[in-house]
């Protein structure tokens, strides 16, 4: 099996009608994702692509069975787009969406916390690449030709890192179970022990390689948990370990703010807590093919 999409996921693409959305939707079915629908407001009663097009995301829960959403509404929108998924029912949404507003995400948030945690919507992003499955289904941007189906889970917030990652296991042939982008952004839907708590409960994900950056304590965070509740090993990249402190690289959550949010003190801390550490971009491959042959006992 595979965390949050498969090969029947139902999925519905919000904004599907849109430039960006209408490019991304057409690579998700090429790719073989179950796309059953899309939700334009206005547009509804329209086919798009060859999939019907519906005015809410409730008309298309009960009308095709939607699971799974892909947000690619403008910011100032896209925070209500992913509230409606959530109140319609959606148990899986991506957000692509990047620049959506901090205090918009703050009432995402809030929002979500009004469901009980067994129906409560699981929610990655904003600005982040998206979920891919290899040759299950992809829920995102990425290429999905670089991933090989296998048995490394990803979790990262870049999303050029995270295809980097992909393309070094394929080159050793090692494939991924499932790839999850959680976004850069400050407030962010899942986080990295979010994601961690899904792997260790996926019985095809032996290895778990966390992609992280500097700003925020979520890296330490998800390694505080590894050492307490997973079975399976873990790998690090930890991204910035030149970054001059108070500056913001790139993601606007990557900005050291407080202790223990710089790259070489994240890296530092999860090497007590028994993660295994890539010591650069180009280590991710390696440093996984070495947990798995400790694994299989090589």
């Amino acid at each position: 099996m595979a965390i949050f999409i498969n090969e029947t996921t139902r999925i519905i693409v919000q904004g599907i009608t849109g430039k960006i959305g209408s490019f991304h939707a057409q690579d998700m079915i090429n790719y073989g994702s179950n796309v059953v629908g899309g939700v334009t407001p206005g547009k509804g009663g329209q086919t798009h692509l060859g999939r019907p097009v519906f005015n809410t995301v409730k008309e298309a829960v009960r009308q095709v069975g939607a699971e799974a959403s892909i947000v690619f509404v403008p910011p100032a929108f896209a925070a209500d787009s992913i509230m409606e998924a959530a109140d319609a029912g959606i148990h899986y949404c991506v957000a692509i969406t990047d620049g959506i507003p901090t205090q918009d995400m703050m009432g995402v948030k809030n929002f979500l916390r009004r469901f009980p945690i067994g129906e409560r919507m699981i929610l990655t992003g904003p600005n982040c690449a998206g979920t891919i499955s290899p040759g299950r289904a992809m829920l995102g941007i990425m290429p999905g030709h670089i991933y090989r189906r296998g048995t490394v889970g990803i979790v990262g917030r870049s999303g050029t890192l995270g295809y980097e990652a992909a393309d070094q296991l394929k080159r050793l042939g090692i494939g991924v179970s499932t790839s999850v982008g959680i976004g850069g952004d400050p407030i962010n839907g899942s986080s990295h022990r979010d994601i961690f708590e899904h792997f260790e409960q996926d019985p095809e994900t032996e290895v778990v390689l966390m992609i992280g950056e500097i700003g925020g304590p979520q890296e330490v965070e998800a390694g505080q948990f590894a050492k307490a509740h997973m079975s399976k090993p873990v790998a690090a990249y930890i991204a910035g370990l030149t970054a001059p402190e108070g500056r913001r690289m790139g993601h606007a959550g990557a900005i050291i703010s407080s202790a223990g949010e710089s790259a070489a003190e994240k890296v530092a801390l999860l090497q007590d807590l028994g993660v295994a550490i890539c010591p650069t971009p180009a280590d991710m491959g390696s440093t996984v093919a070495r947990l798995l042959a400790r694994l299989s006992g090589r």
